[in-house]
């Protein structure tokens, strides 16, 4: 693919590291002349100095011929008229990074249509999604998710005594729009019908929003008790604390959120009404035995300080909180943070924004998006007037077997799609499939 990179900050130079090693053409255009020096001298692609909306830099960036244009520098105003030079002069796609204030502005206003941009982001929300995951789903083995989090994959395994052993799904009366979209039993991985029965032992795959799988997987365990809420410590009250505890006030959750910085506090309780502010230091051990962390069951530590992340939740471990996550901005750390320090979690904006980004590099009839093991893929098709399942509704679409559709993301929505739902140019259809039907729903379902 001919890549362009606006912006080469701490997230342009992750993503342009990662998109180096592969046979891409990648340019990278930064405005800083000593950002691009050392870049010349760790990375192997084209550098251009200049302004990322400048129409001479594009042009002389080839963006006319370009298939993924990435805005990602820290200003809304460059990324968003950049990206929309980049659509006009002829990229395919093109993404921009936003301040997560804007992002959530989008149900006022479409940044997307009115700039004519493939799609857009905020790296603070992406990580907040990752660390919500978290606490949202303690019981579920893995969670993937869609739509900045819209929609969720949970997996989970079918206890001895779940009262759904030996009954078809068609029976199971799971809410609208959550569907089991695949089942793994001895080895074996299948995308069920209706009629599949399910069995002890069964790793089961569930799609829905996060407020209906919440409910739904109580289905499949023995405790059919409504659980209790979750308490939950957030240390720092900057844009990754507020967008975490926005995510997690729709959760089953109670939030006490830690933020030594007054008037920050004053803002965050008119934001996030139903959470408790507190105008503490958190990186205080004694302020943390005041405020009962042992009482905790997940201390999150959000500072802009990578060491005092990891230093603090050290400290709330101690103190007795059951599960600790810390935000680290570098990457690399994450595996010896979990394995040697017992950290339960790292979460990192590096690896959530190249995650992100990572699966608009592929093919342009498809997209990858994930894998849940034994080679199962969450793959995307992009829809257009030329696709031969556009203006359709599901139940006209030829099926695939061990293919399934799974979601659909239309403007800034997402939903799981059922029968007589329309297929509409411009949505983004996901589909799960099998190693054996990838190609063959490849050629089925997309132009």
């Amino acid at each position: 693919m001919n890549i362009i990179i606006i912006g080469a900050g701490e997230i342009g130079r992750h993503v342009a590291e990662k998109l180096s090693s592969g046979t891409h053409n990648l340019c990278v255009i930064e405005k800083d002349e000593k950002v691009i020096e050392q870049l010349s001298e760790v990375l192997d692609v084209r550098l251009l100095q200049g302004e990322g909306a400048s129409i001479e830099t594009l042009t002389q960036a080839n963006a006319a011929h370009c298939d993924l244009f990435l805005a990602l520098t820290s200003d809304d105003n460059t990324n968003l008229v950049s990206a929309s030079i980049g659509k006009a002069l002829g990229a395919k796609i093109t993404i921009a990074r936003l301040h997560p204030r804007i992002y959530a502005e989008q149900w006022r206003f479409n940044h997307k249509r009115h700039f004519g941009i493939s799609h857009i982001f905020s790296p603070e929300r992406l990580t907040a999604v990752d660390m919500a995951k978290y606490v949202r789903n303690p019981e579920s083995i893995a969670v993937e998710e869609l739509a900045n989090g819209q929609i969720e994959l949970q997996q989970v395994l079918i206890s001895e005594s779940c009262q759904t052993c030996n009954k078809p799904i068609r029976d199971l009366r799971l809410p609208e729009r959550v569907r089991i979209v695949l089942i793994q039993r001895g080895g074996k991985s299948t995308v069920p019908d209706a009629r599949e029965n399910l069995e002890h032992g069964d790793l089961v795959t569930l799609i829905g929003t996060p407020a209906q799988l919440e409910k739904t997987v109580t289905f499949f365990h023995e405790k059919t008790t409504q659980q209790a809420k979750q308490k939950v410590v957030i240390l720092g009250g900057g844009q990754y604390g507020l967008a975490l505890a926005k995510l997690l006030e729709s959760a089953n959750c109670s939030i006490r959120l830690l933020e030594k910085n007054r008037n920050r506090c004053e803002q965050l309780t008119e934001l996030l009404p139903t959470a408790a502010i507190l105008n503490v230091d958190g990186t205080s051990v004694r302020e943390l035995k005041e405020e009962h962390i042992d009482d905790a069951d997940f201390f999150i530590a959000v500072t802009g300080e990578d060491e005092d992340n990891i230093m603090m939740c050290l400290q709330a471990k101690t103190l007795g909180t059951k599960h600790t996550i810390a935000l680290v901005h570098r990457a690399d750390y994450a595996n010896v943070i979990t394995e040697q320090m017992g950290i339960t979690a790292v979460a990192s904006p590096r690896l959530s924004t190249s995650r992100e980004l990572l699966h608009f590099v592929t093919s342009e009839r498809w997209q990858h998006a994930f894998r849940l093991g034994e080679g199962i893929e969450v793959i995307a098709f992009p829809i257009s007037n030329k696709c031969p399942v556009v203006s359709k509704d599901f139940t006209e679409i030829p099926k695939v077997d061990g293919a399934a559709f799974i979601a659909v993301i239309r403007d800034n929505g997402a939903f799981v799609p059922v029968g007589k739902d329309l297929i509409e140019p411009g949505d983004t259809l996901f589909a799960i499939v099998t190693p054996e039907s990838k190609d063959k729903a490849i050629n089925a379902y997309s132009r």
